[in-house]
């Protein structure tokens, strides 16, 4: 049983040295999601980028931007229904053109980014008049300019919102970061400072089992 302590130390420092050279979970990323309107006046995740997506004329479209998870089940919905005729119920119809109904939610001021105020709390709506083969990316520029997109034409900003950044992961602290950093690694490449605190536990319970198992052998 004695010569178990030894071994019984190690293990233990190991599982510390991982936990402490884990990295931090990320909580999901600061964006724009996009959404389509569905029956009952809900939304569900949009399955194409607005670039691409070309709604029917009577079509409800949705944009939310939220510090949650890109994923269906768990990104930050607009917090207004999904529906057509309380956005586009007084616009007339227009030969050659189709209407599509836009909910735009800026979200909380908990998540806008540093320094920045979001434009209102209330969610915006809109009906956009456009061209029957127009994108939902060109209905929302009909009344929600300015747009900004990135290189990957990712959507940054609606109506200038934000000024800056795009798509941030944004970690359980609070801060963002551009990309997840290797585990065990740090900005600068050399060992972590939760690796070298992991370490030194090993080193350190290592030691006083085998000086404990000395000891009870004498």
């Amino acid at each position: 049983m004695r010569r178990r302590l030894p071994a019984a130390a190690l293990a233990l420092g190991i599982v510390l040295a991982l936990l402490a050279a884990a990295p931090a979970l990320a909580a999901g990323y600061r964006y724009w999601s996009f959404w389509d309107g569905a029956a009952g006046g809900q939304w569900s995740y949009a399955s194409q980028g607005p670039s691409l997506a070309r709604p029917a004329d009577g079509s409800v479209q949705g944009f939310r931007f939220a510090v949650s998870k890109d994923a269906a089940t768990e990104a930050a919905k607009p917090r207004a229904a999904a529906d057509f005729e309380a956005v586009c119920g007084a616009t007339a119809p227009a030969e050659g053109r189709k209407r599509v109904a836009l909910v735009i939610d800026f979200g909380v001021q908990a998540d806008a980014p540093s320094g920045e105020v979001v434009p209102q709390e209330a969610p915006r709506t809109a009906c956009a008049q456009v061209a029957p083969e127009a994108t939902t990316a060109e209905a929302l520029a009909a009344v929600a300019k300015p747009l900004r997109y990135n290189s990957a034409a990712l959507l940054c900003a609606i109506s200038g919102y934000p000024q800056h950044g795009c798509g941030e992961q944004i970690a359980e602290t609070g801060a963002a970061q551009a990309s997840a950093e290797p585990s065990g690694s740090a900005p600068g490449g050399g060992p972590s400072a939760g690796l070298l605190v992991g370490i030194a536990a090993v080193a350190v319970l290592a030691a006083a089992g085998v000086w404990q198992s000395r000891r009870r052998g004498r």
